[in-house]
Protein backbone atom coordinates (compact mmCIF):
# COMPACT_ATOMS: atom_id res chain seq x y z
CA UNK A 1 0.00 0.00 0.00
CA UNK A 2 1.40 3.63 -1.07
CA UNK A 3 0.97 5.50 2.09
CA UNK A 4 1.97 8.71 -0.09
CA UNK A 5 -1.60 9.35 -1.00
CA UNK A 6 -2.86 8.76 2.63
CA UNK A 7 -3.02 10.03 5.87
CA UNK A 8 -3.04 7.10 7.89
CA UNK A 9 -1.43 8.72 11.30
CA UNK A 10 -5.31 10.97 11.38
CA UNK A 11 -8.11 9.06 12.96
CA UNK A 12 -11.32 9.73 11.50
CA UNK A 13 -14.01 11.13 14.00
CA UNK A 14 -16.62 8.25 15.14
CA UNK A 15 -19.84 9.37 13.63
CA UNK A 16 -23.03 8.47 15.33
CA UNK A 17 -25.81 6.44 13.53
CA UNK A 18 -27.94 9.39 12.82
CA UNK A 19 -25.07 10.86 10.86
CA UNK A 20 -24.13 8.43 9.20
CA UNK A 21 -27.71 7.29 7.31
CA UNK A 22 -27.58 11.03 7.07
CA UNK A 23 -24.32 11.06 4.71
CA UNK A 24 -25.39 7.31 3.05
CA UNK A 25 -28.50 9.41 1.91
CA UNK A 26 -26.81 12.22 0.86
CA UNK A 27 -24.03 10.33 -0.96
CA UNK A 28 -26.37 8.40 -2.95
CA UNK A 29 -28.73 11.50 -4.08
CA UNK A 30 -25.17 12.97 -4.80
CA UNK A 31 -24.41 10.58 -7.37
CA UNK A 32 -28.09 10.70 -9.03
CA UNK A 33 -28.38 14.18 -9.08
CA UNK A 34 -24.71 14.01 -10.79
CA UNK A 35 -25.93 12.11 -13.38
CA UNK A 36 -28.77 14.11 -13.96
CA UNK A 37 -26.71 17.03 -14.38
CA UNK A 38 -23.95 16.06 -16.55
CA UNK A 39 -25.33 13.33 -19.05
CA UNK A 40 -29.52 13.72 -18.52
CA UNK A 41 -29.34 16.18 -21.79
CA UNK A 42 -26.91 13.67 -23.97
CA UNK A 43 -27.42 10.40 -24.50
CA UNK A 44 -23.85 8.31 -23.51
CA UNK A 45 -23.15 6.09 -26.72
CA UNK A 46 -23.67 2.48 -26.18
CA UNK A 47 -20.32 1.65 -27.47
CA UNK A 48 -17.59 3.56 -27.98
CA UNK A 49 -16.48 5.30 -30.27
CA UNK A 50 -12.69 6.43 -30.02
CA UNK A 51 -9.59 3.42 -29.31
CA UNK A 52 -7.30 6.06 -28.75
CA UNK A 53 -6.47 9.62 -27.68
CA UNK A 54 -3.38 11.38 -28.14
CA UNK A 55 -3.16 14.32 -25.96
CA UNK A 56 -0.31 17.06 -26.83
CA UNK A 57 0.04 19.04 -23.53
CA UNK A 58 1.39 22.29 -23.79
CA UNK A 59 3.34 22.58 -20.43
CA UNK A 60 3.62 25.59 -18.87
CA UNK A 61 0.53 27.28 -20.32
CA UNK A 62 0.03 28.13 -23.66
CA UNK A 63 -1.61 32.01 -24.44
CA UNK A 64 -5.18 31.91 -25.68
CA UNK A 65 -4.79 34.71 -27.11
CA UNK A 66 -1.40 34.10 -29.36
CA UNK A 67 -2.73 30.89 -30.57
CA UNK A 68 -6.53 29.60 -30.87
CA UNK A 69 -8.34 32.72 -29.64
CA UNK A 70 -6.90 36.09 -31.18
CA UNK A 71 -8.06 39.41 -30.40
CA UNK A 72 -6.53 41.79 -32.41
CA UNK A 73 -9.33 44.15 -31.75
CA UNK A 74 -8.41 44.81 -28.27
CA UNK A 75 -5.05 46.50 -29.62
CA UNK A 76 -0.98 46.21 -29.09
CA UNK A 77 -1.65 46.56 -25.15
CA UNK A 78 -3.09 42.57 -25.62
CA UNK A 79 -2.43 41.38 -29.34
CA UNK A 80 1.03 42.66 -28.46
CA UNK A 81 2.95 41.75 -32.07
CA UNK A 82 0.71 39.07 -33.94
CA UNK A 83 -2.11 41.51 -35.60
CA UNK A 84 -2.63 39.81 -37.96
CA UNK A 85 -4.81 36.45 -37.44
CA UNK A 86 -5.51 33.91 -40.08
CA UNK A 87 -8.68 32.95 -41.55
CA UNK A 88 -9.34 28.92 -41.93
CA UNK A 89 -11.01 26.68 -44.22
CA UNK A 90 -14.15 27.29 -41.66
CA UNK A 91 -16.09 30.35 -42.30
CA UNK A 92 -15.63 32.52 -38.68
CA UNK A 93 -12.78 30.47 -37.52
CA UNK A 94 -9.51 32.32 -37.11
CA UNK A 95 -6.37 31.22 -35.64
CA UNK A 96 -2.86 32.81 -35.01
CA UNK A 97 -0.70 33.83 -38.17
CA UNK A 98 1.93 31.06 -37.23
CA UNK A 99 -0.32 28.42 -37.68
CA UNK A 100 -1.19 28.29 -41.37
CA UNK A 101 -1.04 24.32 -41.39
CA UNK A 102 -3.52 23.86 -38.70
CA UNK A 103 -5.60 26.85 -40.57
CA UNK A 104 -6.16 24.41 -43.58
CA UNK A 105 -7.51 21.87 -41.19
CA UNK A 106 -9.73 23.58 -39.25
CA UNK A 107 -12.80 21.27 -40.64
CA UNK A 108 -10.91 18.39 -38.74
CA UNK A 109 -11.00 19.82 -35.02
CA UNK A 110 -13.20 21.71 -32.47
CA UNK A 111 -11.77 24.80 -30.32
CA UNK A 112 -13.09 25.55 -26.76
CA UNK A 113 -12.38 28.97 -26.24
CA UNK A 114 -13.84 29.18 -22.62
CA UNK A 115 -11.66 26.65 -20.47
CA UNK A 116 -11.81 27.79 -17.02
CA UNK A 117 -11.20 26.82 -13.62
CA UNK A 118 -9.63 29.97 -11.88
CA UNK A 119 -6.55 28.42 -10.19
CA UNK A 120 -2.84 30.19 -11.56
CA UNK A 121 -0.26 27.77 -10.09
CA UNK A 122 1.41 25.27 -12.61
CA UNK A 123 0.96 21.75 -10.72
CA UNK A 124 -2.60 22.86 -9.05
CA UNK A 125 -3.61 23.89 -12.39
CA UNK A 126 -2.40 21.10 -14.26
CA UNK A 127 -3.81 18.60 -11.58
CA UNK A 128 -7.59 19.85 -12.06
CA UNK A 129 -7.23 19.66 -16.09
CA UNK A 130 -5.64 16.16 -15.62
CA UNK A 131 -7.94 14.87 -13.22
CA UNK A 132 -11.22 16.89 -12.94
CA UNK A 133 -10.64 17.24 -9.50
CA UNK A 134 -9.41 20.18 -7.19
CA UNK A 135 -5.73 19.71 -5.31
CA UNK A 136 -5.47 19.58 -1.93
CA UNK A 137 -8.10 16.76 -0.60
CA UNK A 138 -7.56 13.42 1.46
CA UNK A 139 -6.33 11.41 -1.95
CA UNK A 140 -4.25 12.31 -5.04
CA UNK A 141 -6.80 11.57 -8.01
CA UNK A 142 -5.38 9.57 -11.11
CA UNK A 143 -5.18 11.45 -14.36
CA UNK A 144 -7.00 10.38 -17.42
CA UNK A 145 -4.22 8.92 -19.10
CA UNK A 146 -3.94 6.50 -16.03
CA UNK A 147 -7.87 6.19 -15.73
CA UNK A 148 -7.71 4.82 -19.65
CA UNK A 149 -4.86 2.45 -19.26
CA UNK A 150 -7.20 1.02 -16.16
CA UNK A 151 -9.90 0.92 -18.41
CA UNK A 152 -8.42 0.23 -21.91
CA UNK A 153 -5.28 -1.57 -20.64
CA UNK A 154 -4.33 -4.68 -19.29
CA UNK A 155 -7.32 -5.09 -16.91
CA UNK A 156 -9.55 -4.79 -20.45
CA UNK A 157 -7.44 -7.31 -22.06
CA UNK A 158 -4.58 -5.65 -23.33
CA UNK A 159 -2.47 -7.63 -24.86
CA UNK A 160 0.25 -5.23 -26.56
CA UNK A 161 3.95 -5.54 -25.55
CA UNK A 162 4.32 -2.45 -25.29
CA UNK A 163 2.52 -0.55 -21.75
CA UNK A 164 -0.72 1.09 -22.89
CA UNK A 165 -0.11 4.70 -21.27
CA UNK A 166 3.13 6.11 -22.89
CA UNK A 167 4.31 9.40 -22.67
CA UNK A 168 6.90 11.11 -25.50
CA UNK A 169 9.25 12.09 -24.16
CA UNK A 170 9.47 12.53 -20.69
CA UNK A 171 7.80 12.57 -17.60
CA UNK A 172 6.46 16.43 -15.86
CA UNK A 173 4.97 16.55 -13.02
CA UNK A 174 1.74 15.36 -12.02
CA UNK A 175 0.20 15.58 -14.67
CA UNK A 176 0.66 12.29 -15.47
CA UNK A 177 0.55 10.96 -12.01
CA UNK A 178 -1.40 7.48 -11.44
CA UNK A 179 -2.77 8.82 -7.71
CA UNK A 180 -4.28 6.02 -5.98
CA UNK A 181 -4.16 3.22 -8.78
CA UNK A 182 -0.44 2.99 -8.21
CA UNK A 183 2.46 2.63 -10.30
CA UNK A 184 0.98 0.08 -12.43
CA UNK A 185 -0.69 2.36 -14.26
CA UNK A 186 1.88 4.96 -14.73
CA UNK A 187 3.15 5.79 -18.04
CA UNK A 188 6.09 4.12 -20.16
CA UNK A 189 8.42 7.29 -20.15
CA UNK A 190 9.99 6.56 -23.67
CA UNK A 191 13.21 8.76 -23.25
CA UNK A 192 15.21 9.92 -25.77
CA UNK A 193 14.95 12.40 -28.75
CA UNK A 194 12.92 10.99 -31.63
CA UNK A 195 14.14 13.25 -34.29
CA UNK A 196 17.88 11.11 -33.73
CA UNK A 197 18.50 8.49 -35.81
CA UNK A 198 18.26 5.88 -34.19
CA UNK A 199 15.29 6.94 -31.55
CA UNK A 200 16.81 5.40 -28.13
CA UNK A 201 13.55 4.70 -26.56
CA UNK A 202 14.83 3.74 -22.61
CA UNK A 203 14.57 -0.07 -21.72
CA UNK A 204 14.25 -0.53 -25.23
CA UNK A 205 17.01 0.81 -27.47
CA UNK A 206 20.38 0.44 -25.94
CA UNK A 207 22.61 3.57 -26.59
CA UNK A 208 25.47 2.47 -28.35
CA UNK A 209 24.73 -1.28 -28.62
CA UNK A 210 23.69 -2.01 -32.17
CA UNK A 211 21.08 -4.59 -32.78
CA UNK A 212 23.55 -6.96 -34.30
CA UNK A 213 25.59 -7.02 -30.46
CA UNK A 214 22.06 -7.29 -28.74
CA UNK A 215 21.01 -10.57 -31.03
CA UNK A 216 25.03 -12.08 -30.46
CA UNK A 217 24.15 -11.14 -26.33
CA UNK A 218 20.88 -13.31 -26.37
CA UNK A 219 22.75 -15.99 -27.73
CA UNK A 220 25.38 -16.25 -25.35
CA UNK A 221 23.48 -15.87 -22.55
CA UNK A 222 21.44 -19.53 -24.07
CA UNK A 223 24.55 -20.85 -24.45
CA UNK A 224 25.33 -20.50 -20.67
CA UNK A 225 22.12 -21.33 -19.45
CA UNK A 226 22.64 -25.28 -18.97
CA UNK A 227 19.26 -24.90 -15.90
CA UNK A 228 16.93 -23.87 -19.10
CA UNK A 229 18.37 -26.26 -21.52
CA UNK A 230 18.38 -29.10 -18.87
CA UNK A 231 14.92 -28.08 -17.52
CA UNK A 232 12.43 -26.46 -20.11
CA UNK A 233 9.38 -27.76 -18.95
CA UNK A 234 10.06 -26.42 -15.10
CA UNK A 235 6.88 -23.74 -14.18
CA UNK A 236 9.66 -21.27 -13.14
CA UNK A 237 12.02 -21.49 -16.08
CA UNK A 238 9.32 -21.44 -18.42
CA UNK A 239 7.48 -18.30 -16.77
CA UNK A 240 11.22 -16.80 -17.09
CA UNK A 241 11.71 -17.87 -20.73
CA UNK A 242 8.68 -16.17 -21.23
CA UNK A 243 9.43 -13.13 -19.33
CA UNK A 244 12.64 -13.22 -21.61
CA UNK A 245 11.36 -13.40 -25.18
CA UNK A 246 8.83 -10.70 -24.03
CA UNK A 247 11.46 -8.14 -23.24
CA UNK A 248 13.40 -9.32 -26.65
CA UNK A 249 10.59 -8.69 -28.74
CA UNK A 250 10.52 -5.43 -27.32
CA UNK A 251 14.10 -5.06 -27.92
CA UNK A 252 14.26 -6.63 -31.46
CA UNK A 253 11.06 -7.56 -32.18
CA UNK A 254 7.77 -5.63 -33.26
CA UNK A 255 8.16 -3.16 -30.11
CA UNK A 256 10.86 -1.62 -31.11
CA UNK A 257 9.62 -1.34 -34.65
CA UNK A 258 6.92 0.74 -33.52
CA UNK A 259 9.75 3.18 -32.23
CA UNK A 260 11.79 3.19 -35.42
CA UNK A 261 10.87 5.95 -37.79
CA UNK A 262 12.97 4.64 -40.45
CA UNK A 263 10.47 2.97 -41.69
CA UNK A 264 8.47 6.02 -42.52
CA UNK A 265 8.93 7.87 -45.64
CA UNK A 266 11.33 11.03 -45.84
CA UNK A 267 8.45 13.07 -47.08
CA UNK A 268 6.19 12.62 -44.40
CA UNK A 269 8.99 13.15 -41.42
CA UNK A 270 9.85 16.52 -43.08
CA UNK A 271 5.86 17.48 -43.19
CA UNK A 272 5.86 16.50 -39.43
CA UNK A 273 8.88 18.95 -39.07
CA UNK A 274 12.23 17.44 -38.03
CA UNK A 275 12.31 18.27 -34.51
CA UNK A 276 11.68 16.63 -31.51
CA UNK A 277 7.94 17.40 -31.13
CA UNK A 278 7.23 16.83 -34.66
CA UNK A 279 8.69 13.94 -34.98
CA UNK A 280 6.97 13.40 -31.37
CA UNK A 281 3.91 13.22 -32.82
CA UNK A 282 4.79 10.74 -36.17
CA UNK A 283 5.65 8.35 -33.33
CA UNK A 284 2.46 8.73 -31.73
CA UNK A 285 0.60 7.87 -34.81
CA UNK A 286 2.16 4.54 -34.83
CA UNK A 287 1.93 4.01 -31.69
CA UNK A 288 -2.38 4.14 -32.17
CA UNK A 289 -1.71 2.71 -35.03
CA UNK A 290 -0.49 -0.40 -33.27
CA UNK A 291 -3.19 -0.34 -30.46
CA UNK A 292 -1.79 1.86 -27.80
CA UNK A 293 -4.90 3.25 -25.87
CA UNK A 294 -3.46 6.96 -24.92
CA UNK A 295 -0.26 8.37 -25.70
CA UNK A 296 0.74 12.24 -24.22
CA UNK A 297 3.20 14.22 -26.06
CA UNK A 298 5.30 16.72 -23.74
CA UNK A 299 5.06 19.80 -25.55
CA UNK A 300 7.24 22.57 -22.98
CA UNK A 301 8.09 25.83 -23.01
CA UNK A 302 4.87 27.79 -22.77
CA UNK A 303 5.75 29.62 -19.43
CA UNK A 304 5.93 32.96 -21.11
CA UNK A 305 6.94 35.17 -18.10
CA UNK A 306 9.39 36.93 -20.55
CA UNK A 307 10.23 37.46 -24.49
CA UNK A 308 6.13 35.78 -25.23
CA UNK A 309 5.96 36.79 -28.65
CA UNK A 310 9.76 35.99 -29.44
CA UNK A 311 8.97 32.42 -27.72
CA UNK A 312 5.85 32.17 -30.22
CA UNK A 313 7.89 32.60 -33.56
CA UNK A 314 10.02 29.66 -31.82
CA UNK A 315 7.63 27.22 -30.69
CA UNK A 316 4.19 27.87 -32.55
CA UNK A 317 5.27 26.96 -36.29
CA UNK A 318 6.54 23.54 -34.82
CA UNK A 319 3.37 23.07 -33.30
CA UNK A 320 1.82 23.85 -36.51
CA UNK A 321 3.31 21.41 -38.28
CA UNK A 322 3.23 18.61 -36.02
CA UNK A 323 -0.55 19.21 -35.32
CA UNK A 324 -1.39 20.00 -38.38
CA UNK A 325 0.19 16.96 -40.54
CA UNK A 326 -0.59 14.74 -37.38
CA UNK A 327 -4.78 15.32 -38.25
CA UNK A 328 -4.04 14.80 -41.78
CA UNK A 329 -1.95 11.66 -41.43
CA UNK A 330 -4.33 10.02 -38.91
CA UNK A 331 -7.76 10.92 -41.48
CA UNK A 332 -5.48 9.62 -44.18
CA UNK A 333 -5.03 6.26 -42.49
CA UNK A 334 -8.82 6.33 -41.59
CA UNK A 335 -7.79 6.68 -37.90
CA UNK A 336 -8.87 10.42 -37.35
CA UNK A 337 -12.59 8.65 -36.71
CA UNK A 338 -11.18 6.59 -33.91
CA UNK A 339 -8.33 9.05 -32.28
CA UNK A 340 -9.18 11.41 -30.03
CA UNK A 341 -6.80 14.28 -30.37
CA UNK A 342 -6.78 16.70 -27.61
CA UNK A 343 -4.25 19.95 -27.31
CA UNK A 344 -4.11 22.51 -24.31
CA UNK A 345 -2.20 23.43 -20.86
CA UNK A 346 -3.09 23.71 -17.32
CA UNK A 347 -3.96 27.61 -17.80
CA UNK A 348 -3.37 30.31 -20.36
CA UNK A 349 -1.56 33.79 -20.36
CA UNK A 350 -2.37 37.07 -18.86
CA UNK A 351 -4.39 38.81 -21.77
CA UNK A 352 -2.67 42.17 -21.10
CA UNK A 353 1.23 41.98 -21.92
CA UNK A 354 3.47 43.13 -19.66
CA UNK A 355 5.95 45.10 -21.57
CA UNK A 356 7.58 46.50 -18.38
CA UNK A 357 11.02 45.62 -17.75
CA UNK A 358 12.13 42.89 -16.30
CA UNK A 359 9.56 40.74 -18.69
CA UNK A 360 9.92 42.83 -21.71
CA UNK A 361 6.50 41.42 -23.21
CA UNK A 362 5.76 38.49 -21.21
CA UNK A 363 2.52 37.12 -19.82
CA UNK A 364 1.71 35.54 -16.71
CA UNK A 365 -0.44 32.80 -15.73
CA UNK A 366 -4.24 32.89 -16.37
CA UNK A 367 -6.41 30.22 -15.11
CA UNK A 368 -9.82 32.31 -15.41
CA UNK A 369 -10.40 31.70 -19.11
CA UNK A 370 -8.10 29.15 -22.16
CA UNK A 371 -8.93 27.63 -24.69
CA UNK A 372 -7.98 24.20 -25.74
CA UNK A 373 -8.57 22.12 -29.39
CA UNK A 374 -10.21 18.90 -29.59
CA UNK A 375 -10.46 16.23 -32.76
CA UNK A 376 -11.41 13.04 -34.04
CA UNK A 377 -13.07 10.07 -31.88
CA UNK A 378 -16.59 11.24 -32.63
CA UNK A 379 -16.00 14.88 -31.68
CA UNK A 380 -17.00 16.97 -34.59
CA UNK A 381 -14.60 19.52 -36.49
CA UNK A 382 -14.70 22.67 -37.36
CA UNK A 383 -16.93 24.42 -34.46
CA UNK A 384 -16.37 26.88 -31.62
CA UNK A 385 -17.25 26.00 -28.10
CA UNK A 386 -17.76 29.16 -25.84
CA UNK A 387 -16.19 32.55 -26.00
CA UNK A 388 -14.27 35.14 -24.22
CA UNK A 389 -14.73 38.72 -23.48
CA UNK A 390 -13.60 41.46 -25.83
CA UNK A 391 -10.01 41.42 -24.60
CA UNK A 392 -9.59 37.48 -23.33
CA UNK A 393 -9.99 38.26 -19.94
CA UNK A 394 -13.39 36.47 -18.86
CA UNK A 395 -15.48 33.63 -20.07
CA UNK A 396 -18.22 35.41 -22.14
CA UNK A 397 -20.54 32.32 -22.70
CA UNK A 398 -20.71 28.75 -22.11
CA UNK A 399 -17.84 28.18 -19.54
CA UNK A 400 -16.10 24.51 -20.01
CA UNK A 401 -14.50 22.97 -16.84
CA UNK A 402 -11.83 20.17 -17.10
CA UNK A 403 -14.17 17.93 -15.56
CA UNK A 404 -16.43 18.55 -19.42
CA UNK A 405 -13.32 17.64 -21.43
CA UNK A 406 -12.80 14.50 -19.41
CA UNK A 407 -16.74 13.30 -18.80
CA UNK A 408 -16.42 13.77 -22.82
CA UNK A 409 -13.22 12.00 -23.12
CA UNK A 410 -14.67 9.20 -21.11
CA UNK A 411 -17.45 9.06 -23.15
CA UNK A 412 -16.02 8.52 -26.68
CA UNK A 413 -13.95 5.63 -25.04
CA UNK A 414 -16.85 4.13 -23.71
CA UNK A 415 -15.48 4.06 -20.16
CA UNK A 416 -18.66 4.69 -17.51
CA UNK A 417 -18.94 7.90 -15.65
CA UNK A 418 -19.78 6.00 -12.59
CA UNK A 419 -17.60 3.08 -12.87
CA UNK A 420 -15.73 2.50 -9.66
CA UNK A 421 -12.14 3.89 -9.23
CA UNK A 422 -10.17 1.11 -7.18
CA UNK A 423 -8.24 2.16 -4.26
CA UNK A 424 -6.19 0.92 -1.10
CA UNK A 425 -8.88 2.18 1.43
CA UNK A 426 -12.28 1.03 -0.31
CA UNK A 427 -13.52 4.45 -0.32
CA UNK A 428 -16.64 5.29 -2.56
CA UNK A 429 -14.19 6.95 -5.57
CA UNK A 430 -15.69 7.08 -9.22
CA UNK A 431 -14.50 8.03 -12.77
CA UNK A 432 -16.65 11.20 -12.34
CA UNK A 433 -16.48 13.22 -9.64
CA UNK A 434 -19.67 13.89 -7.79
CA UNK A 435 -21.88 17.41 -7.19
CA UNK A 436 -20.99 17.01 -3.34
CA UNK A 437 -17.37 16.94 -4.65
CA UNK A 438 -17.79 20.62 -5.09
CA UNK A 439 -16.82 20.26 -8.68
CA UNK A 440 -18.05 23.03 -10.93
CA UNK A 441 -19.44 21.56 -14.46
CA UNK A 442 -20.48 23.24 -17.46
CA UNK A 443 -21.99 19.83 -19.05
CA UNK A 444 -20.69 17.38 -21.53
CA UNK A 445 -19.25 18.87 -25.16
CA UNK A 446 -22.77 17.84 -26.36
CA UNK A 447 -22.55 20.18 -28.63
CA UNK A 448 -19.65 18.54 -31.10
CA UNK A 449 -20.21 15.07 -29.93
CA UNK A 450 -21.47 12.78 -32.67
CA UNK A 451 -25.11 11.73 -32.34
Amino acid sequence: MNTKYFNFEKQRPRLSRREAIRRTLFTASGLVLADHLAFSAFALPKTARAKAVIQIWMSGGPSHLDTFDPKPEAGAEYSGSLIKPIETNVTGIRISELMPVLAKQADKYSLIRSMTHGNNGHETAAYIVQTGRQPGGRVVFPCVGAVASLFKGYDAGYKGLIPPYVVLTEPQGRFDEAGFLGSRYRPFATGGNPSVTPFAVEGIVAPGITELRQKNRRELLHQLDALAQTMPMDPQIAATTKAENQAYDMILGDGAKVFDLSQEKQELRDRYGKTKFGQSCLVARRLVESGIPYVTINCGGWDTHKENFQAMRRLLPDLDNGIGTLLQDLAARGLLDSTIVWCGGEFGRTPKVQWEAPWNGGRGHWGKVFSSLIAGGGFKGGQIIGASDAKGEEVKERPVYPVDVLGSIYAQLGIDPAAKLPNPEGLPLRVMPTPEDGIKSGGLLKEIMAA
